[in-house]
């Protein structure tokens, strides 16, 4: 199935993620604990714990470090109760907005969402105002050049539910969230490894936004992503960056 060109965006997107590794550690922390006290610390029983121990791997931390981390979210250590809430609103040109958080003082989260999109042209909207046009599911994204028939052929057999290639040919592999664990170990077996690969919320569709406003768009999801209790911001721009 052909989808719209994304990669400049993807690969823009990969490249701010990497400017700010020095987050990372914090909000996988935070991933770890949440999913741990909701699910035990058990790795096999759990598996939003073992994602969330998989990006901590990724991002180098120590073991002990998530050992720990996982020990206070069970109780076996004290140590501080985090929220998750989602916040829904609108940017630039009508974009929708989804921000995902985890906070220990939601009075302070919520002020800090509000004012980071009323400062970069966004509001904030009520629940449910935009979530509707995303769909809850695992993304893995390969590379244009990649194998198109041999992904999707593995993907499907591992219980994907589509495989989308855009204009510039990077492969999106789609699949429910309680399968994208098999489907990534499928395709990795075969030495496919993604660029991108997460649970994500996953716009339906895009808008188109260039010039001035996608400069503007851009900085506020910055401002979003740079508040210490953002975990994730999902948005349906397709931003044309000069």
């Amino acid at each position: 199935m052909a989808g719209h060109s994304k990669w400049a965006n993807i690969q823009h997107r990969k490249g701010r993620q990497d400017e700010k590794r020095g987050r990372v550690w914090t909000r996988v922390i935070r991933e770890i604990m949440v999913a741990a006290r909701q699910g035990g610390g058990d790795l096999d029983a759990n598996p939003r714990l073992r994602l969330a121990v998989d990006k901590a791997k990724a991002a180098n931390m120590p073991a002990d470090t998530v050992k720990r981390n996982i020990d206070k979210a069970t109780g076996n250590l004290e140590g501080v109760s985090y929220e998750e809430i989602r916040y829904e609103g609108y940017g630039v040109g009508g974009a929708a907005v989804i921000i995902d958080t985890m906070t220990d003082n939601k009075v302070r989260t919520v002020a800090e969402v509000r004012h980071a999109l009323s400062k970069h042209g966004g509001n904030l909207g009520t629940e449910g105002s935009v979530a509707f046009q995303f769909k809850h599911c695992g993304q893995l994204i390969f590379a244009p050049g990649t194998d198109e028939d041999h992904v999707m052929e593995l993907a499907l057999d591992a219980g994907a539910e589509d495989v989308v290639t855009d204009d510039e040919g990077a492969i999106e592999v789609l699949c429910a969230p309680g399968d994208f664990e098999a489907v990534k170990a499928a395709l990795e077996a075969a030495g496919l490894i993604a660029e991108m690969a997460e649970i994500t919320m996953r716009a339906d569709n895009t808008i188109d936004i260039a010039g001035d406003d996608a400069a503007k768009m851009q900085k506020l999801l910055d401002a979003l992503e740079d508040l210490d209790d953002v975990q994730d911001v999902f948005h349906n721009a397709a931003l044309e960056l000069s």
